[in-house]
């Protein structure tokens, strides 16, 4: 059972990173890395990062 929920958290993150990480420049192919925990942490991490490199231009 905990698996079922395991694979439904990740897919909630995971389709909306394959829409957003292109826009921030980074491959849609990284949103894979949603399905571990500390993989959504660093995708949202280097979104800020490549968000705050966007402000400066």
């Amino acid at each position: 059972m905990g698996g079922i929920w395991w694979l439904i958290l990740s897919a909630a993150t995971a389709i909306p990173m394959i829409k957003l990480l292109p826009f921030f420049g980074i491959n849609r192919y990284w949103a894979a890395a949603c399905l571990i925990p500390l993989g959504t942490i660093a995708l949202l991490w280097w979104m800020g990062l490549k968000l705050q490199e966007l402000e400066k231009r």
